[in-house]
């Protein structure tokens, strides 16, 4: 597992933070962002998700992005689409990550962790009925296509119409378009 370095995190592995950067120079840590490091001989990883989570512990994927990890769509989205709770400070970082601020009342809802595959690091994903909630909430953001379509996939494969309303119900402005498409739907 590779274990993903930061000049604040250096210290745990004995490296200060000039040491950290002398052993980037020097082809033994690569930079996969603005201040994160991984080791050169580390196994291929997602490095959006490894920065993700290295810059927010709380960082959840989120709406196309946890359709296409729950192969739910065929669309490859553009940006990795990461929610944290509203009212946190959105990371600067790389412009291949999308930042959505999720009201915190709702933030835990259908959120599950998964290890990120070669680290030791964990992101938050949100399950497939939460996303398609998301996506019927946000349709104006992601389009009403991909909510409709994941939607359409997920009963193909035997998704249970009342675990995503009970979902969709404690969401805001999610349940009324859930139950119009699912009735359009039968």
């Amino acid at each position: 597992m590779a274990r993903t370095l930061t000049p604040n995190t250096a210290k745990d592995e004995g490296l200060s933070r000039s040491a950290l950067y002398r052993a980037a120079r020097e082809g033994r840590y690569e930079r996969i962002a603005r201040g994160i490091y991984l080791p050169a001989d580390a196994d291929a990883a997602d490095w959006d998700l490894i920065e993700a989570a290295t810059r927010r512990p709380d960082a959840t994927v989120c709406l196309a992005s946890a359709l296409a990890h729950h192969d739910l769509t065929d669309s490859i989205p553009t940006a990795l689409d990461i929610a944290i709770p509203r009212g946190s400070r959105t990371p600067a970082g790389s412009p291949s990550i999308a930042w959505h601020q999720f009201d915190q009342a709702t933030f835990e809802i259908g959120r599950e962790e998964m290890t990120i595959p070669g680290t030791d690091l964990t992101i938050g994903i949100y399950s497939p009925e939460r996303s398609i909630a998301d996506a019927f909430r946000l349709r104006g953001e992601t389009g009403y296509e991909l909510a409709r379509d994941a939607l359409k996939e997920w009963l193909r494969r035997g998704g249970k119409p009342a675990n995503l309303i009970e979902i969709a119900s404690r969401l805001p402005r999610a349940k009324g378009p859930v139950l119009q498409t699912l009735e359009a739907l039968a």
